[in-house]
């Protein structure tokens, strides 16, 4: 399999020896640079008339890299390159598939491209959810199971998938179907800056470039900034976070993004030093056994008072956090058919994310600043 570097190094050599007599200025050097810095899933280069987006990453263990080439109008697309998926950009239409997809569309404006979507009710965005009662967005089942039918009348100029692993039947049928899937993998980022950056693979499909960057840029400058702030706190909480469901306790690992936010919010996490991208599952007694004394518990979206706590599992009344009533929440704000905004969009807003932390954790750092996300239980 072809590396990252030596697929670049073919298009510089072959753009080097295609017989253009104009010699390379610097500035045009410049632009043959991969402008992702926090995201390891994939990089993004822009090129005279089109750009080259490679998916490195879409989920844990992916054994295949994944090249998409974004040509603009009149761009002309090297000999080496045009067996890889190409989409003439900017694109019109779309459809994604997952709910962290729509936050990049809202902030990029460009939610009246949405044209239909996996189960709506999960849709928290009010502009999007008004062009779905507006019938302007389509219901298309379930992600595993996604309807072609619907897909091949819509004729999308794009759908952005995601994978779990290497099989993905359905993805694979619509692109047989004559239909073009790209894939997105910001769910498989280790950190909350790598997650963020997937908005400038939207913003490359939308031709808009500089306003992602600009979004991001500032997202990761309001962030580092947070982190600054954190750090003059003078006391180091213990987090527990998660509960119980279906008899398992799940929380996250400890180098995942959640693990990591409350590190850079100045918190010692009780599972911190376990490694992994994804949830730790554990039993009550493991949990408990650990975490019994910790100062703060960080629950999931599933609760929204202590009572509703209790009436699932009256032994969570035993942990100190929550006899202290020191239990939050992000379940407080949904949308109107009931999707949990923080599931939407938290990933693309870690500088929110983490302000919120630092205001539960070290109140006194940021005394005039409100939670957006979570809340405490009552």
């Amino acid at each position: 399999m072809k590396t990252y570097s030596n697929v670049i190094a073919v298009v510089l050599l072959s753009l080097f020896l295609s017989g253009c007599k104009k010699e390379v200025s610097q500035k045009t050097v410049a632009s043959y640079q991969n402008t992702i810095t926090y995201a390891k899933g994939f990089s993004l280069v822009h090129y005279e008339g089109y750009s080259v987006v490679t998916v490195k990453n879409p989920w844990p263990k992916a054994t295949k890299t994944y090249t998409y080439i974004l040509k603009e109008k009149n761009g002309i697309v090297p000999d080496s390159l045009k067996q890889n998926l190409t989409i003439p950009v900017p694109i019109q239409s779309i459809v994604v598939t997952s709910t962290t997809h729509i936050p990049s569309l809202e902030m990029l404006r460009v939610t009246q491209t949405l044209v239909g979507f996996p189960h709506l009710d999960y849709i928290s965005s009010e502009k999007v959810r008004a062009r779905i009662e507006a019938g302007k967005v389509k219901e298309l089942g379930m992600n595993q199971s996604l309807n072609t039918e619907v897909l091949l009348d819509l004729q999308p100029d794009v759908i952005i998938g995601y994978g779990i692993d290497n099989n993905n039947p359905t993805l694979d049928n619509l692109q047989k179907s004559g239909l073009k899937v790209m894939l997105n993998g910001d769910w498989n980022e280790e950190t909350p800056l790598g997650k963020a950056e997937w908005i400038k693979f939207f913003g490359a499909l939308y031709d808009k470039q500089s306003q992602a960057n600009e979004l991001f840029d500032k997202i990761a400058r309001d962030y580092m900034k947070t982190i600054t702030i954190a750090k003059q706190a003078t006391s180091t909480p213990t987090i527990l976070a998660g509960d119980m469901f279906e008899d398992r306790w799940y929380l996250p690992r400890g180098t995942s993004w959640g693990s990591l936010l409350l590190k850079e919010a100045n918190a010692r996490y009780l599972w911190q030093e376990t490694t992994g991208t994804g949830s730790l599952s554990l039993s009550f007694e493991t949990v408990f056994e650990k975490a019994s004394f910790a100062d703060v518990w960080i629950t999931s979206g599933q609760f929204s008072s202590l009572k509703e706590m209790t009436d699932a599992n009256p032994h969570y009344s035993q942990f100190k956090a929550f006899q202290n009533k020191n239990v939050y929440s992000f379940s407080g704000r949904k949308g109107k058919t009931g999707g949990i905004l923080y599931y939407e969009l938290a990933p693309n807003r870690p500088d929110i994310v983490l302000k919120d932390l630092v205001k539960i954790l070290h109140p006194e750092l940021l005394p005039s600043y409100k939670p957006f996300f979570f809340e405490k239980l009552r």
